[in-house]
């Protein structure tokens, strides 16, 4: 079994450059088939997801090249046809591949998504996006069969700003007969690099990155060369593990707009930092002020980072709440917190996290991917060693994260034991 094996409480000091942002990538893959030519996507991020994509690519018959940090992607010889469970399962964005199918062939055949779970995630919003442009759905067990004689442009208001409804509606609407208009869309700066792209291609998308996006559909898409914006929950991660165990540590390619959110709680708890241009210096502090924190959908403070933060949180003098608005199933991490020493209490959606604690080396579990993230950091800041398991999630969306951190003079490795 692979782990992690954590040796803590050792000075970070240096550079990690930010990778491309996984929630865009894995956009930006399945939407290449709405191309009629080859599509080169920079700046990809090299972790598992993309790698369960990359199959799903080629099992339609997709011509998928890998250089370096760039993809290219011919989707001229690619087959129409039903993606099979296994491949489904592996990640959650293997949803994007119904919104780019229907768009281009009218008709999308797959097993319902996998990905980590962190709550009820379901696609109704998606699903009815489709069925509003008018597809008809059909269920047979687990798998969906999506299709329609034509797709038209309609008004659709989700009752949620869900960001993989938005992208999986623009995705479908591309192409659709006249103009679609999403109400209540999601803003996060990954829906503007979709529809970046999208444009790049030759759709007609405005609005994205606001409540509205409108979608005039067209006949054709050429290909393009399009880049992968920085990962702002990988920034955010690295600038937590700065604020914990850092010395002066640099995390660069990023755009401070997209971690507004963090920047102000970290500013609000007095942590000792410099905002540059596109990078952030950063350095342990001591006495932490406690904070409260509500999880928002963009440009509120990101579910994402919620369970990254809760580990700088212990550090903090008093009791900080941190309320988590998005997922329920989202608090997976605190048990293996608390086998390591921190006092943290839920209270139905609320956390109540008491500090400063101690932090102790134990053997824990990444649930999920970025519990996963709150694991290594608390590994990184604790005494002794930390061992932790299920790592599969976590090479899920940080590229090169042993590395990255050994670099930069981290304690940590991957084992087979």
């Amino acid at each position: 079994m692979e782990k992690i094996i954590i040796d803590g409480n050792h000075t970070l000091t240096g550079t990690i450059k930010v990778s491309g942002a996984k929630n865009s990538a894995v956009a930006l893959v399945p939407a290449s088939l709405l191309a009629d030519d080859k599509v080169t996507i920079d700046n990809i991020p090299n972790i598992s997801d993309i790698e369960a994509l990359n199959e799903i690519l080629e099992y339609l018959g997709a011509k998928v090249e890998r250089k370096e940090e760039s993809m290219e992607i011919d989707p001229s010889t690619v087959e129409n046809k039903a993606i099979p469970e296994g491949h489904a399962q592996k990640l959650r964005a293997s949803y994007y591949f119904m919104g780019a199918m229907l768009g281009k062939y009218k008709k999308a055949e797959m097993y319902f998504p996998g990905g980590c779970s962190i709550g009820a995630r379901p696609i109704d919003l998606h699903l009815k996006g489709f069925e509003e442009l008018g597809a008809k759905i059909r269920n047979e067990g687990n798998k969906y069969i999506i299709e329609a004689d034509e797709l038209v442009g309609t008004n659709i208001y989700l009752d949620f700003a869900s960001v993989g409804a938005t992208i999986n509606i623009m995705l479908a609407a591309t192409k659709a007969k006249g103009t679609t208009i999403i109400e209540n869309a999601a803003k996060e700066p990954e829906i503007v690099n979709v529809a970046t792209f999208l444009n790049q291609i030759g759709a007609k998308i405005t609005g994205a990155g606001t409540s509205e996006i409108k979608i005039k559909g067209v006949k054709k898409l050429h290909g393009c060369y399009t880049e992968v914006i920085p990962d702002r929950i990988e920034a955010g991660t690295y600038i937590i593990a700065g604020a914990l165990v850092g010395d002066n540590l640099k995390i660069d390619n990023i755009i401070p707009d997209h971690i507004e959110a963090l920047l102000l709680k970290l500013k609000e708890m007095k942590v000792n930092m410099k905002v540059g241009k596109d990078n952030i210096v950063i350095s342990k502090t001591e006495n932490l002020k406690k904070i409260n924190v509500h999880t928002q959908v963009f440009p509120g403070f990101p579910t994402d980072l919620q369970q990254p933060l809760t580990t700088l949180l212990t550090q903090c003098n008093g009791v900080s709440i941190l309320e988590e608005n998005i997922y329920e199933n989202r608090f997976q991490n605190v048990p293996f917190l608390n086998e390591m020493g921190a006092n943290i209490k839920i209270d139905n959606k609320l956390l109540l996290i008491s500090g400063p604690t101690k932090l102790i080396g134990k053997e824990v579990e990444a649930t999920d991917l970025r519990a996963g993230a709150c694991l290594v950091l608390a590994g990184l800041a604790a005494t002794g060693q930390t061992k932790i398991t299920n790592i599969k999630y976590i090479l899920r969306g940080y590229e090169k994260i042993i590395e990255k951190l050994t670099n930069v003079g981290a304690h940590i490795s991957l084992v087979d034991e």
